[in-house]
């Protein structure tokens, strides 16, 4: 067995661990019955496998009455859509700073020497909605797992959508 290869076994046997302590109290012999079954998969990416598998088994048992909640309320959540916002308004920014550079006379946006304005508010809307998503994925994912993937995806679309520009243009 390669280094590699115990972190990874390592890694899985925490996430299982971690499974375990999740579960409710009645469900505390499915926690030991995945610790179990790690001993029988041989392949450590296997138990890998096995062990992401049973973090979200644990939280979908754990979850409850918050796993009901749909897409249309979790990205409702101030700290679901602020994020959405804040690239959104960095995209616009972009958007806006084009238009106004064809309108006065110039080929469009161009990489200047001192950064101005709007490149200050655009990183820092860029920046600023890094905290927000951190909470946001640490306080709905073990409730709600599979809709906080869903408004993560958004999210990470939407920054990607407000630094395609910024990348394409080599501003």
């Amino acid at each position: 067995m390669t280094a590699q290869a115990s972190a990874v076994r390592r890694l899985a046997s925490a996430l299982i661990a971690h499974a375990a302590d999740v579960l409710p109290p009645l469900r505390s012999p499915w926690g030991e019955a995945m610790k179990h079954e790690l001993d029988h998969i041989e392949d450590d990416v296997e138990a890998l496998k096995w062990g992401v598998g049973c973090v979200i088994a644990s939280y979908l048992e754990r979850g409850g009455r918050g796993m009901n909640q749909s897409f249309g309320t979790i990205v409702r959540k101030p700290s679901a859509f602020l994020p959405l916002a804040m690239s959104l308004t960095a995209l616009a920014l972009l958007g806006g700073a084009y238009i106004f550079a064809l309108a006065t006379g110039q080929a469009g946006l161009e990489r200047q020497q001192d950064e101005g304005a709007i490149a200050h508010l655009w990183q820092l809307l860029m920046a600023g909605q890094l905290p927000v998503l951190i909470f946001f994925a640490i306080k709905w994912l073990p409730r709600a797992p599979r809709q906080t993937l869903y408004v993560l995806a958004l999210q990470a679309g939407a920054a990607v959508a407000a630094m395609a520009p910024v990348y394409l243009l080599n501003l």
